[in-house]
């Protein structure tokens, strides 16, 4: 079950990695304003909060792989918690996310569900 929630926080953190990228760096293009819904005036508009909002995105997804790493280098508690703490926060903003707005379940849904997926294998898997 340990390596089953790595694999899940993994594909959690490619997501985040992905996001980035359309936040952060491909914000105004028409493929991330069609993801996302916005007019090329919004996308100028919110470039700055965009930009923000994808580096967030961006660090959860290094302390995913910041924890996995320490998992494989035989330190299984700090690694765990690094993972718990990644992880748990991508499914806490999926959560807010779709309180704050629910016409964004769809999309929350893809953020925070593989990352639970993996808190809960991970969790299994060091309890066993």
């Amino acid at each position: 079950m340990l390596i089953a929630g790595l694999v899940f926080a993994a594909v959690a953190a490619l997501v985040h990695v992905f996001i980035f990228y359309l936040e952060s760096i491909a914000w105004t293009t028409p493929r991330a304003r069609a993801v996302f819904g916005t007019s090329e005036a919004e996308a100028e508009a919110t470039k700055p909060l965009a930009l923000n909002q994808g580096f967030y995105n961006l660090f959860l997804a290094i302390l995913i792989g910041a924890g996995i790493a320490v998992i494989a280098a035989g330190q299984q508690a700090v690694g765990a918690t690094l993972v718990f703490a990644g992880a748990g926060s991508m499914v806490a903003a999926g959560i807010v996310l779709i309180a704050s707005d629910p016409s964004k379940t769809s999309a929350a849904l893809k953020q925070l569900v593989p990352p639970a997926i993996g808190v809960l294998l991970l969790a299994i898997g060091l309890l066993a």
